[in-house]
């Protein structure tokens, strides 16, 4: 941390806790909290808790409008308000922890650049993941003007329940092994252990590897949910470490961030402990069927050069541009000769029956709607897990024991989620109590604002 920022820096009494109902609302109160001099105007980390990453970009948004926030705010929605931060200077890092339903963004650390592109004058990134190019959203470096260097770091984090039962499978497993090692019996030693760690909950099968004797073994680092790699293994194979254990790699990680800022946001979406996929509601499998072809995201070839980066981008940009202008066709006029005229396009026939079955069971489809339905069909689905209460809490747990080894961070902010159906409705208020309720014992008298309950204050400061 720079030392000269921070003691400049104003300290709030009480934590501020901004709970929103959309998520890119938190945003006005991030912008206040720079203005009024409690978070340092850049190099700022946030931690962010949440089912989905967040880190798309408005595609046609001109840069520049980053610095008129008014205008800035009015272009943001739920899955794109951080990188545009990023871009203005404000955000260097994220950390991104996610349950293990969540996966679209490859774990570990990821250096790149974010920058105006030079021939759109649009927010663009340098990363090659999936998750952007995607979008379309990538370009080479060269490209960029007024560029920004950006650390994400993605961190997968478990249920301490999860965890409970990986190890409480392990030692019976274990166990077992024993006694049926002992009567000469090793082919059902592995057969029976992996059985029971399909009916355990979080599998513990995926965590183990062949070794050369062809017995099971337990790699950490393989364990679908870890939020750690185990530093001391027991012979039962534990896949974790419980509540109660050191410092984990995660806490690490983040702490290594935090001191490479000058301050950090800790930020909780209450869908990252449960969470639904509202598409799946709104229309039939058949339907969503559909949209996955129309949408589907053709990869590059492996290891492929700038120009074969490229060649995606642009193929996948005429893909999405091309959707969206037949869905708003179809707004004006989803007659059967306006239909047929597009389903004539290359990888467009689909349209057909899609169109023909929405039709049948809506008086009016909301087209577009069905095209962002549509957009998040490309690499793999959103998230869907409606998780129990005993897995929420094993994961305000998991939280929990990574955050009281972290620094306090200068402020909260919490989206709930539920209007869009992302968390679910009726567990929305449980999961919130909860979380304040950790946030209360961690950190003391908090000042909590819950500004779901009034207008967003991005409406406040526009009228």
């Amino acid at each position: 941390m720079n030392s000269s920022t921070t003691s400049s820096m104003r300290v709030y009494k009480d934590m501020p806790v901004w709970v929103v109902e959309d998520h890119h609302d938190v945003l006005p109160y991030i912008y206040r909290a720079i203005g009024s001099r409690y978070l340092p105007i850049r190099n700022i980390a946030m931690v962010h808790l949440d089912s989905h990453p967040d880190l798309l970009i408005p595609v046609n948004m001109p840069a520049d409008t980053v610095f008129d926030k008014e205008e800035l705010f009015s272009e943001l929605s739920i899955e794109n308000w951080i990188m545009p931060v990023v871009y203005a200077g404000h955000l260097s890092n994220v950390v991104w922890l996610h349950p293990y339903w969540a996966q679209q963004i490859a774990e570990g650390e990821h250096k790149i650049f974010v920058g105006k592109d030079s021939s759109t004058t649009t927010i663009r990134v340098t990363s090659t993941d999936d998750y952007f190019l995607s979008d379309g959203l990538y370009v080479p470096e060269g490209h960029l003007e007024n560029k920004k260097p950006f650390q994400l770091d993605v961190i997968q984090v478990n249920s301490v329940e999860n965890q409970r039962k990986q190890e409480e499978i392990s030692e019976e497993c274990a166990a077992k092994r024993v006694k049926l090692q002992q009567a000469g019996d090793t082919e059902n030693t592995a057969v029976s252990c992996e059985k029971k760690g399909e009916t355990g909950g979080s599998s513990i099968a995926n965590c183990r590897t062949e070794t050369a004797g062809g017995s099971k073994s337990t790699d950490s680092s393989n364990c679908p949910g870890s939020y750690s790699k185990a530093s001391n293994e027991s012979s039962a194979g534990s896949c974790s470490e419980n509540e109660r254990s050191q410092t984990t790699d995660a806490v690490k990680k983040i702490l290594t961030v935090i001191q490479q800022t000058d301050a950090y946001i800790l930020d909780i979406d209450l869908d990252f402990f449960s969470c639904k996929n509202p598409f799946k509601e709104m229309y039939t499998q058949e339907e969503y069927t559909i949209l996955q072809e129309l949408y589907s995201f053709r990869k590059p070839i492996e290891d492929p050069d700038e120009e074969a980066l490229l060649d995606c981008v642009e193929n996948r940009v005429h893909q999405l541009e091309d959707l969206e202008a037949a869905f708003a066709d179809f707004v004006e006029d989803d007659s059967e000769e306006t239909l047929q005229r597009w389903a004539a396009n290359p990888g467009m026939k689909p349209l057909t029956e899609l169109v023909h079955s929405l039709r049948s069971r809506m008086d009016t489809p909301d087209y577009e709607m069905v095209h962002q339905a549509g957009l998040t069909c490309d690499y793999s689905e959103l998230p869907h897990h409606v998780s129990t209460n005993e897995e929420i809490d094993g994961l305000i747990q998991a939280i929990n024991v990574i955050l009281r080894d972290l620094p306090k961070p200068t402020l909260v902010t919490v989206s709930r989620s539920s209007m869009d159906d992302y968390c679910p409705t009726e567990q929305v208020n449980y999961i919130q109590s909860r979380v304040l309720s950790m946030l209360k014992s961690m950190y003391g008298t908090l000042d909590i604002h819950l500004e779901y309950l009034s207008e967003p204050e991005s409406s406040k400061s526009s009228s």
